[in-house]
C-alpha cells in the first residue's frame, strides 16, 4: 500500500493540510486579496446586468410609410407623428434623436437630424447584403469572449497565487530549518501530500465561492438565460480545475524544494509560471478558433480552460470532456510521482540551488 493511501498516513496528511489552511486564513493579505477578488467578480456581474438593462434604443419620430420601415429594424424606439413639421419639432426640442420621413428618392426615406448626421440611425436603416454562415454559432461573440476571459483569468490568478504560496512555504521551511522538525514527525511524502491537499482545498473553495457569487449575481440582475447557457461549462471548469491545480501544486512544491532562499524562488518557478500563462494568452487571442481550442483541450496544462470553453460553445462531442479528463488525471498522477521524488531529494539540501537532474536521482 502506498505512503499516501495507507490508513496511518491519512491523519498525518490532514494534519499538515489543516496547518496550511490555518496559516493562509490567518494571513490578512490573503483574506483581503480574496475579498477584493470576490467583490470584483460580483460587481462585474451586477454592473453588466445593470448596463444591459439600462441600454436605451435610439428614439426617432416617423411619418407615414416610414413608421413600418423604422420598426422593421427592431433597434429603434419609434414615435409615430402626423407630419414632417411635427417630426421636426420633436427633433428640435430633443424629444427624439432624429426623424424618419418618406421621400421620393431611390431609398424612399430621409433621416432628419438636428446639427449633425445621426450616423448610428442611418446605419440601422441601411440595406446590408445577406450573410450566409457555413457553421453558424448560437453564441454571441461578445459573450463568448467574456466567458473565455473569465475562465482564463480565474484559472491563471488562482493557480499562480496558490502555487506561489506553496513554493514560498517550502522555501521558508527550508530556510528556517523547520522542515527538519516536520520530517522528524511525518514522512516527506506525507508532508508533500498535506501541502497539496491543504492549498488545493483553499483554491477550490475560492473557485466555488466565485461560481456561486457569479450565479447569484446573474439571477439577481435578470440574466438567468445566460446562467443556464454557461452553467454546464462552469461545472466542467470546476472539475478540470480540481485535477489541474493538484498537478500544478505538486510542481510548485517540487520547485520550492530545489532552492534554499526566497531570492532564488522566482527562477525555480518561472517554467511553471510560463505553463500557466501560455493557456491564458491563447484563450484570449484564439477564443473563437476551433482548432486551437481543440488542441488546448487535450494538453494537460490548458485543458481546464480549453475544454469548458468548447462545452460552452457546443463544439465538443459528449465523450471529449471525459477523454480529456482521463488524460489530465493520468498526467497528474505521473507529475505527482516525479514531483514527490524531486521534493524528497531536494528538501534537505541547503546552499546553492539543486540541479533538476540531481534531484531526480534516487
Amino acid at each position: 500500500m502506498s505512503t499516501y493511501s495507507s490508513p496511518a498516513a491519512l491523519p498525518a496528511i490532514w494534519l499538515v493540510a489543516e496547518r496550511e489552511i490555518r496559516m493562509r486564513l490567518r494571513s490578512k493579505a490573503f483574506l483581503v486579496s480574496t475579498g477584493i477578488l470576490m467583490l470584483v467578480v460580483l460587481g462585474s456581474v451586477i454592473a453588466g446586468g445593470i448596463f444591459g438593462a439600462n441600454q436605451e434604443l435610439p428614439k426617432v419620430a416617423a411619418v407615414g410609410s416610414a413608421v413600418a420601415k423604422a420598426e422593421e429594424t427592431k433597434a429603434l424606439d419609434v414615435t409615430e407623428v402626423a407630419d414632417v413639421n411635427e417630426a421636426e419639432v420633436l427633433v428640435r426640442d430633443g424629444s427624439v434623436d432624429a426623424a424618419i420621413v418618406p421621400s421620393e428618392g431611390a431609398v424612399g426615406l430621409t433621416v432628419i437630424g438636428l446639427d449633425e448626421a445621426p450616423s448610428g440611425i442611418v446605419s440601422l436603416l441601411s440595406v446590408a447584403p445577406q450573410v450566409q454562415l457555413l457553421e453558424p454559432s448560437d453564441q454571441n461573440s461578445g459573450i463568448v469572449y467574456l466567458v473565455a476571459l473569465a475562465f482564463g483569468i480565474i484559472f491563471f490568478s488562482s493557480a499562480l497565487t496558490f502555487g506561489q504560496l506553496i513554493a514560498q512555504s517550502v522555501v521558508e521551511e527550508k530556510q528556517t530549518r523547520i522542515v527538519e522538525i516536520l520530517m522528524a514527525t511525518v514522512p516527506v511524502r506525507v508532508l508533500l501530500a498535506g501541502k497539496v491537499v491543504g492549498n488545493s482545498l483553499l483554491a477550490i473553495g475560492q473557485i466555488v465561492i466565485i461560481a456561486l457569487l457569479a450565479g447569484v449575481g446573474l439571477l439577481a440582475t435578470g440574466q438567468g438565460i445566460l446562467l443556464a447557457e454557461v452553467g454546464p461549462s462552469i461545472i466542467w471548469f470546476l472539475v478540470f480545475f480540481v485535477i489541474g491545480f493538484v498537478m500544478l501544486a505538486a510542481m510548485f512544491a517540487a520547485a520550492g524544494a530545489l532552492v534554499s532562499r526566497q531570492e532564488d524562488m522566482g527562477t525555480a518557478i518561472t517554467p511553471i509560471t510560463m505553463l500557466i500563462m501560455i493557456p491564458y494568452f491563447l484563450v484570449i487571442f484564439f477564443y473563437d478558433n476551433p482548432l486551437v481550442l481543440a488542441i488546448m483541450s487535450y494538453v494537460p496544462f490548458s485543458a481546464p480552460i480549453g475544454m469548458p470553453l468548447r462545452v460552452f460553445l457546443g463544439i465538443a462531442e459528449w465523450w471529449e470532456p471525459l477523454l480529456s479528463l482521463v488524460i489530465l488525471i493520468a498526467s497528474t498522477l505521473a507529475i505527482i510521482a516525479v514531483g514527490s521524488r524531486i521534493y524528497e531529494n531536494g528538501l534537505l539540501r541547503m546552499g546553492a540551488p539543486v540541479k533538476l537532474k540531481d534531484a531526480l536521482k534516487a
